[in-house]
């Protein structure tokens, strides 16, 4: 049998990474995300896996967001034994994002139980913090650059993507061909991290698009951000900053650090309130080869902020008032304790809500950047009167114009490119961008989709 290329996630959304490799002997999924956003996404989750777990014999994961590993708990509880290989660095957030993500699927499961505001007569949440515990088990750790054998006939390799810490795209050889999937591609020039590693030939480009069909602002980031929390620090106000607990706060309060040193704000106080993004600086400084900044940058950032630990002090930040910023998971406003601060805050004129990056359709951050003036929160409806900005600059996802720069570094095409992980309008908006611009061979498959690797331009009904 050829080996398959088989689209389990991604492929008409921008959450659920999955793809899965089979070999006739191995199959092998690299990544393994949650669907995320619209309802007809987040009830995929729920559904009978497309292939009984027991049957895979290996996971890779690209990096450690949720819209990449986040389904991997309920794979290890439904049946999946195998190894899971990631790189050190995915591994060890990966410890501390699972279960959190399984402690708030609970919690959301009771708080719907007890406001009786779910359909379901007895919510019960997808995985639990125990499953995800149980989950971290299967991790085997690969470093970049390291060869890794699955089966008789397939072997891999992690390249550094830039994004976040331990971020990776994966390069998978099978029989002649080699497939390159490249997880989520971070910027040249991100303030945090180093560029992704410049493309290398490969038979398949497995390719993300979430900015496909946008560029990120020429603005300055840190004098957006600085004005935003000048006026609201003015008018007495609480800068509430949702931000992914990985990455996205440590790129926030290095802003935040650089503004505050040349005297750009305030001297205000900053509440970090998210215990996973606490844990999550104890791995960057474990890492430093991964990122740009030494060692007296990372502790004026990380400094910068007052730890919230528990949730009766969480709690005790609704009632303080401004002026003061909060920067708190989750980025998207899909959940965390985030949630708790819209509610006291959001219908307040004087406070400002920053969303720091991509908002995925069906997500409140998507609803609230579209002008929408009260957001659905606990089964109710809450009033959103506080100023809404959006800092799109500050985003770790290569653009589509870096996108292109970056596919444009390979020797000779890719034999075919699969636009993946992007909404309908951006993957299609980067597959014709490759096609006029490259005129290599791409496409949009769909979900469920199967293909051939060494023939990538023969379709197979998805069954």
């Amino acid at each position: 049998m050829a080996a398959r290329l088989r689209f389990l996630g991604a492929a008409d959304s921008v959450t659920g990474s999955k793809f899965l490799i089979d070999t006739g002997d191995t199959r092998v999924l690299v990544d393994c995300g949650l669907f995320q956003g619209f309802k007809v996404l987040r009830e995929r989750n729920r559904a009978p896996f497309p292939v009984p777990p027991e049957s895979i014999d290996a996971v890779v994961l690209t990096h450690a967001h949720l819209d990449h590993s986040g389904y991997l708990p309920a794979l290890v509880r439904n049946g999946f034994h195998g190894p899971v290989y990631t790189t050190g660095g995915t591994a060890e957030l990966c410890g501390v994002i699972l279960p959190d993500s399984g402690y708030l699927l609970e919690e959301e499961a009771r708080h719907a139980a007890s406001g009786r505001w779910s359909s379901h007569r007895d919510p019960t949440p997808l995985y639990t913090a125990a499953d995800a515990t149980r989950s971290l088990e299967r991790f085997v750790p690969v470093d970049f650059d390291e060869t890794r054998r699955i089966g008789r006939e397939l072997v891999f390799t992690l390249v550094p993507a830039g994004h976040i810490l331990g971020a990776a795209g994966v390069r998978v050889r099978v029989g002649g061909s080699v497939v390159h999937f490249t997880g989520d591609l971070g910027r040249p020039n991100d303030p945090l991290m180093h560029p992704p590693r410049p493309l290398e030939s490969a038979s398949v480009l497995v390719a993300e698009s979430t900015y496909g069909d946008r560029l990120h602002p020429p603005a300055d980031v840190e004098e957006e951000l600085g004005s935003v929390v000048r006026r609201v620090a003015k008018r007495g106000g609480v800068v509430l900053i949702p931000a992914f607990a990985v990455g996205r706060t440590e790129t926030v309060l290095l802003h935040l650090s650089r503004l505050r040193d040349r005297g750009e704000i305030p001297d205000l106080p900053i509440f970090l309130n998210s215990p996973m993004a606490v844990d999550a600086a104890a791995i960057y400084r474990r890492h430093p080869e991964e990122h740009r900044l030494d060692s007296d940058e990372l502790a004026r950032m990380y400094g910068l902020a007052t730890p919230v630990h528990t949730v009766d002090d969480s709690k005790l930040l609704n009632l303080r008032g401004g002026p003061m910023i909060i920067v708190s998971a989750s980025g998207m406003l899909t959940g965390g304790r985030i949630l708790h601060h819209l509610v006291a805050y959001g219908p307040d004129r004087r406070n400002a809500i920053v969303l720091t990056g991509y908002q995925a359709g069906g997500t409140r951050g998507s609803t609230l950047l579209g002008g929408a003036t009260s957001l659905r929160i606990f089964g109710e409806d809450v009033p959103i009167r506080a100023e809404v900005v959006s800092i799109d600059g500050m985003s770790a996802h290569a653009d589509a114009d870096e996108l292109m720069a970056w596919m444009r570094t390979v020797d000779e095409p890719p034999d075919m490119v699969y636009v993946t992980h992007g909404e309908a309008v951006a993957s299609d908006t980067l597959r014709a961008r490759i096609k006029r611009e490259l005129h290599w061979q791409v496409r949009v498959p769909e979900h469920l989709e199967r293909v051939r690797i060494d023939a990538p331009e023969r379709q197979e009904v998805a069954s």
